[in-house]
């Protein structure tokens, strides 16, 4: 429990308040298993407020609860013990909160003071609700009990506690601010990017009374430190985003530390122990296309369920092939659904679920309502850094199941979910109307746990197991499907998820990849190893996720055309395989860095052709010491060949005047070469 309660002296305030310090009144995070100590029930519902062990407003476990049972209307109070404001004219007031209504319900939660114990309440902060989604308030108060000795604080409820099924709070501050306060409050890179240059980007909250003009700022990363001065006008109790001028160059498949500090706000010092926040970012291989997962949390016996049913039912219909889907059957409300099973109520509290209808998208809660298009969309269209692929078949009741996970990032400790679904259930009908039911989980493979992974960037971990379905509630063993999910089991973010290919065999990944740039001729080879089973139609290649060839029929390509702008640019290049089936069924990719071990044979003493001066701004010269010169090819960065001279000799001076300045490759005879061509170089 983090009950701090301001009990200072008078002799004493004056001086908190000279140092600059917020200063915390009531700061409740009700993390014990019940109400903190001396804290009461008031008015109606005196036995409907108690402690969950759940996050729904979006902090830490626990939170407190008001259950709508015991039924009242009118108000109801959960009160604080009382509090010193001597000398306290205004406060700002810090309270999240979730609402769950019954229907198109509504009710009125607040705020209020008394210091006549109880027995008159001052409204400092009071809203109307009908929706249920989490509330994150932040106020300046005042009431006419502000510089009393003996004050109670309560949270209020006033409506029929009918209206709600529940109404969660946490994280109920109470404190007084200092006249200038920032807080950094996060660092806005996110954890997983692909490598190359990236934005450092970063939050604060103006937690002080002035607004802020000016405020310096630094960042570190990799023992560069960049530090800049930002001008702004942000008012009292705001937050907004700022971005370093100078970004930051992440090179592949790396874990970097970085720090963001606040040094100081309108040219003055600032308390530094909100000022400063570091975070671990990975750089990722590639990304590729994200399959949202959606996992909703249901009940044959939910008479509100059927209207998020249907909602899902018409946006899965708009997103054929877009999404993967697993429905957990509940044991609420009443009786339940025939078809709950325990993996399915661990996954419950997993999520801290306690009532249905609720849906999670990619891990991240969508409340009581069915899962919006515009979120659905976003989800798709926010690129992933992993790839599921799977199978499965049917032998008897037997269910045989292999699945790929596939990661272009370092992940440790991840874990991988499988569940076997049936697609239309009739069997678990009970109390709600419905007559079937959809993508309805039958087992989780192993369990509800999880499978712990460790992926290595570019590499893949496979599952494969089998088990007999007679033990589940499945109706129809030829409608079953199988959805696959990696999750970060801590935060709930999940990477990428797939449906299994349906009553067919494994789409197995190429072997032993190796890409590199070689030789003087600057060629790209890439070789893999044919999968250990299967036979595929082709392979699609890509190059820094571009696809160079599709449907591939051999194991081993080179490019020596299009290749130029990988060859010595100081830049990582990424060769990815991917094994294809018939019936467009696709293995997960295999990747690498390709290793340049191109050698520029101007610096070789052996060759045999000398290419002078560079940089150049007029003429290059080509010279053979003991050949001639056929054939002068000239290249831009993107491989663009953009002049041809025949030779015949072993001597030749070529025009460069009319080239943009930049590099160029002149590749001579089989031989290149790269040039830089600057306009202010004199000859």
């Amino acid at each position: 429990m983090k009950n701090f309660l301001l009990l200072a002296l008078m002799i004493l305030f004056p001086c908190l308040i000279y140092a600059q310090n917020n200063v915390y009144i009531i700061n409740e995070s009700f993390n014990e298993t019940s109400l903190p100590s001396g804290w009461t029930t008031m008015d109606n519902g005196l036995y409907n407020w108690y402690i969950s062990q759940s996050n729904i407003c979006g902090g830490k476990p626990n939170e407190a609860h008001l259950s709508w049972t015991p039924y009242f209307n009118g108000i109801s109070r959960l009160v604080t013990t009382p509090v010193d404001l001597t000398d306290i004219t205004t406060a700002v007031l810090a309270l999240k909160h979730y609402p769950s209504f019954f229907g198109t319900n509504q009710a009125i939660v607040g705020v209020a003071t008394s210091s006549d114990n109880g027995t008159t309440w001052n409204t400092v902060w009071s809203e109307q609700y009908n929706t249920n989604e989490a509330y994150n308030i932040l106020e300046t108060i005042s009431s006419p009990d502000m510089g009393k000795n003996n004050v109670l604080f309560c949270i209020y409820f006033e409506g029929t506690s009918s209206a709600i099924s529940d109404w969660y709070f946490d994280d109920f501050e109470i404190y007084t601010i200092e006249d200038i306060s920032v807080e950094l409050t996060s660092i806005d890179v996110p954890s997983y990017i692909v490598y190359g240059n990236h934005d450092i980007s970063f939050t604060i909250y103006n937690s002080g009374n002035t607004a802020i003009q000016t405020f310096k700022a630094k960042y570190t990363i990799d023992e560069e430190m960049i530090e800049q001065t930002f001008y702004t006008n942000l008012p009292s109790m705001e937050s907004q985003q700022f971005t370093f001028d100078t970004d930051f160059d992440f090179e592949a498949n790396k874990t970097y530390e970085l720090s963001v500090e606040i040094t100081s706000v309108n040219d003055s010092n600032d308390d530094e122990s909100n000022n400063v926040l570091t975070k671990n970012i990975n750089t990722a291989l590639s990304q590729t296309q994200r399959t949202p997962m959606i996992e909703h949390f249901s009940s044959s016996t939910c008479g509100p369920c059927v209207a998020v049913n249907t909602a899902m039912k018409a946006l899965t219909t708009n997103h054929q092939g877009e999404y993967t889907y697993t429905k957990y059957t509940t044991n609420g409300p009443g009786i339940g659904d025939p078809y709950f099973t325990e993996e399915g109520g661990a996954r419950m509290t997993y999520y801290n679920v306690l009532g249905v209808p609720q849906l999670f998208l990619d891990g991240a809660d969508q409340g009581y309502s069915a899962i919006t298009e515009d979120n659905f969309t976003n989800s798709y269209n926010d690129l992933a850094f992993a790839q599921v692929r799977g199978a499965f078949d049917i032998e008897g009741n037997t269910i045989n199941v292999s699945a790929d996970f596939m990661s272009y990032v370092n992940m440790e400790n991840v874990r991988a979910f499988v569940t076997v679904n049936e697609k239309t259930t009739t069997g678990n009908v009970a109390t709600n109307g419905e007559t079937e039911f959809h993508h309805v989980m039958m087992k989780m493979l192993e369990n509800a746990e999880g499978n712990v992974m460790n992926i290595n960037a570019g590499e893949y971990q496979r599952l494969e197991f089998s088990f007999d379905m007679s033990s589940t509630n499945v109706e129809d063993m030829n409608d079953l499907e199988v959805a696959l999910w990696l999750q970060d089991y801590e935060t709930k973010e999940i990477f990428n998820s797939h449906y299994a290919y349906e009553y067919t065999n494994h789409c197995y990944p190429v072997q032993n990849m190796k890409a590199s740039i070689e030789g003087d001729c600057i060629t790209l080879h890439i070789s893999w190893d044919a999968p250990e089973q299967g036979t595929p139609t082709g392979y699609n290649i890509y190059i820094d996720g571009q696809l160079i060839e599709e449907k591939y029929q051999h194991t081993s390509y080179d490019n020596e055309a299009d290749i130029i702008s990988l060859v010595d640019d100081g830049e990582t290049h990424i060769a990815e395989v991917v094994a294809l089936y018939e019936d467009g069924m696709t293995s997960v990719g295999v990747t690498c860095i390709i290793d340049n071990d191109w050698i520029n044979v101007k610096e070789n003493n052996e060759l045999s052709f000398n290419v002078y001066p560079n940089p150049a701004k007029d003429i290059v010269k080509i010279s053979a010491n003991n050949n001639q010169i056929s054939t002068v090819r000239v290249y831009n960065t993107i491989g663009m060949m953009i002049d041809e001279i025949e030779v015949n000799s072993n001597e030749v001076e070529i025009n460069v005047s009319d080239y943009n300045p930049g590099v160029y490759f002149f590749n001579v005879d089989g031989k290149t070469y790269k040039i830089i061509r600057n306009e202010e170089l004199r000859i």
